[in-house]
């Protein structure tokens, strides 16, 4: 399995989790690392026939079983929808709708009301914070990174 959680610990013996689009719930008999990724096995899947039909598919756990963050940090999912809010105007700029992953640093997908998308990398520079309980992301847009005309 490639992992791509930052918590693989959790996939221990005994977690359930969902497989595939259908979210087939199964449990973990055992977990081992290999190579870059983990060897699991699920109770009840005897054979490699009967595992097959688990391959390339995305394995998820519930939301309750995910583990706590530290203070000021949070999961993609619970800041997409979030109000991006410039910090010198105090204007909001529209709404986290994607966080694009590349090399360097994530990118913020802003969808503004025009129907445009202003791209914002995820960089201390940028992205000065995240309000969890006013749902807000406050910014500081360096020039160049909107049009002039639009700002």
């Amino acid at each position: 399995m490639e992992v791509l959680t930052d918590f693989p610990e959790r996939l221990e013996p005994g977690t359930q989790v969902f497989v595939g689009e259908e979210h087939r719930a199964l449990q973990v008999e055992s977990a081992r690392p290999h190579n870059e990724g983990m060897l699991i096995k699920f109770e009840g899947v005897q054979t490699p026939d009967a595992a097959g039909r688990y391959r390339n598919q995305l394995v998820y756990v519930t939301s309750a079983d995910r583990p706590a963050l530290p203070e000021g940090q949070y999961y993609e999912h619970q800041i997409l929808g979030f109000s991006v809010v410039d910090d010198d105007s105090k204007e909001a700029l529209g709404t986290l709708s994607e966080i694009m992953h590349t090399g360097a640093n994530d990118i913020y997908v802003v969808a503004r009301q025009d129907g445009s998308e202003l791209l914002l990398p995820v960089i201390a520079s940028v992205v000065l914070e995240i309000d969890g309980s006013q749902r807000t992301i406050r910014v500081h847009l360096l020039p160049g990174l909107v049009d002039d005309e639009r700002a």
